[in-house]
């Protein structure tokens, strides 16, 4: 019960108000490899909680895996979070961002975001992009620092990276990412 209780105040947190998230451990006895475990969860008000299987989206079971991930610490050196941030944005992309930098102070953490927010907060940013070359799709992948990294936050903003506007709203997300406390409250631990 208090895994599920501490899960659901993360989640909370992390732009799911509304969130449930209950953990349902059955008897060892009736179940001979050890006992069963299951997730319920509900991101809306009115609704009783459903196997987590059946009813989270993909950026909501990213934001479930973030939100056990700050209450349970431990866990894998290296994770990977994607969609984490999808359908949000503002405030509550803040919210996750910080959530991202708390798990990643004990372990690496990777990140695929469209949010600005969210990658100005990262140590390390790096740019996949995919385009045809010879009739044969490439990928690259290409680290971004200084005036680069300027440039590809301004881009995620606004489409228009030399926009003198959303340069100057990137700078300022970059050294706001780079000053803020990070909430240790969450619970991450080593």
């Amino acid at each position: 019960r208090g895994l599920g209780e501490e899960a659901t105040r993360q989640l909370q947190r992390l732009a799911l108000p509304h969130a449930t998230l209950g953990v349902t451990v059955g008897d060892a006895a009736s179940d001979p490899g050890g006992d069963s475990v299951a997730f319920w969860f509900t991101a809306n008000p009115g609704f009783d909680p459903l196997p987590l299987s059946r009813v989270a989206s993909g950026g909501e079971l990213a934001r479930i895996m973030l939100a056990l991930r700050l209450v349970l610490g431990g866990g894998p050196s290296t994770l990977v979070f994607d969609e984490v941030d999808a359908g949000i944005g503002g405030e509550a992309a803040g919210a996750v961002a910080e959530a991202l930098v708390a798990v990643a102070r004990h372990r690496q953490v990777l990140v695929v975001t469209h949010l600005a927010q969210v990658a100005a907060r990262a140590d390390q940013h790096v740019v996949v992009d995919k385009r045809v070359v010879d009739a044969r799709t490439v990928t690259s992948v290409t680290g971004v620092s200084g005036e680069a990294r300027v440039t590809e936050i301004a881009r995620m903003l606004s489409g228009q990276p030399q926009s003198a506007r959303a340069r100057e709203h990137a700078a300022e997300l970059l050294e706001v990412g780079n000053t803020r406390p990070i909430d240790d409250s969450a619970g991450a631990q080593g």
